[in-house]
């Protein structure tokens, strides 16, 4: 856990120069009419069986093209001036950014690039190219192609979109947290996935803006966590062992502006293996009905392993970020063959 070492509000006003709740505000404004407000849904399952408290679940698999990302995406290009959007826009992602930028690039008439891992899965790929993107697979994990986009860009001039260390990215991600609030306004605890932190530092920022006693929590595979390898070391550092189930939070190094906004706002960083998250993403389908990715059953992966001290969770209420559901069938068909007998795949509660 972070160790905190000034007053709360200090601690918010001293990330006001990486982000601050008008940006936010400002964002979910200018997002509102191409983004979904998502449903906020409390699950009896999470809450009766494993928390025994009230856990909700914010549902961002429902966002257009299936993931939060779109809202940043969505945010930042708009924000763009006429001379940069003809340039045409390219950012680097393994999947769910990467759609953001081409269905927004699509909405607003920009020619859009996207640099992809070759760990990507096919369905992002495709969606990407559905959406019209251009589609360049490169490198074997998402920092080689991060960094294949910025040679690009500087090469042919094309204007980045930053998929999280961006100020305007971070915004539009945030809005999520103001709609939690408004469903929930006596809400008590965040769980939320973590990547490159852009997500979790626009939602923290919201959330502890508005009331600094929230506790969050960032939830990272135990196979790449630079976040939280790198607030433990007390600078960024690169993490990345092995492939992750949770490809959407598939980053070694984190940003430099999340790096500054988690360090101060965000409460705790817990990590979970890739058993855990497969038994989430089950879980979360057989008795939620909810198709979740592998980064968006890293909450329930947490809450489920225990990993969250249950003073932050027993009695409490309990938000748990489902922050996409792009998962490929094939993903589904193994998780399915790993957990049941063909007796049990016909069983399941709604919960």
């Amino acid at each position: 856990m972070l160790v905190e070492k000034e007053p709360r509000n200090q601690v918010v006003a001293a990330t006001d120069d990486l982000l601050n709740l008008n940006q936010i505000e400002e964002a979910r404004e200018v997002i509102k009419k191409y983004a979904r407000r998502t449903p906020l849904v409390k699950s009896m399952f999470l809450s009766n069986n494993v928390v025994h408290g009230e856990v909700y679940l914010k549902l961002e698999n429902m966002q257009l093209t299936g993931s939060f990302k779109f809202r940043g995406a969505n945010n930042k290009i708009n924000h763009l001036n006429e001379e940069e959007k003809q340039r045409g826009v390219i950012t680097a992602s393994a999947g769910n950014h990467a759609q953001g930028v081409a269905l927004t690039g699509k909405l607003l008439g920009i020619k859009t690039t996207v640099v992809m891992p070759d760990e990507a899965p096919q369905m992002k790929r495709d969606a990407t190219r559905g959406y019209g993107a251009e589609v360049d697979i490169h490198g074997a994990t998402f920092d080689d192609a991060h960094e294949w986009m910025r040679e690009r860009a500087e090469k042919e001039g094309k204007t980045i979109v930053d998929p999280f260390n961006d100020a305007l990215i971070c915004a539009g991600q945030g809005t999520i947290g103001l709609e939690i609030l408004e469903d929930l306004v006596d809400v008590e605890t965040v769980v939320v996935p973590v990547g490159g932190g852009g997500l979790i530092s626009g939602i923290a920022t919201a959330l502890k803006s508005i009331n600094p006693s929230i506790h969050i929590v960032g939830v990272q595979s135990e196979n790449v966590h630079g976040m939280k390898a790198s607030v433990d070391a007390g600078k960024i550092v690169k993490h990345h062992q092995d492939f992750t189930l949770a490809d959407g939070t598939d980053v070694a190094t984190p940003g430099d502006i999340t790096f500054g906004i988690v360090s101060k706002l965000v409460d705790e960083i817990v990590l979970v293996s890739e058993e855990e998250i497969s038994k989430a993403m089950k879980d979360l389908m057989q008795r939620t009905k909810v198709v979740a990715e592998g980064a968006g059953a890293l909450p329930t992966a947490a809450l489920e392993a225990g990993k969250i001290d249950p003073k932050w969770t027993k009695d409490k209420k309990v938000v748990a970020l489902v922050s996409g559901g792009n998962v490929d069938l094939q993903r589904v068909s193994q998780i399915i063959d790993h957990f049941f007998t063909p007796v049990d795949t016909h069983r399941g509660a709604i919960g």
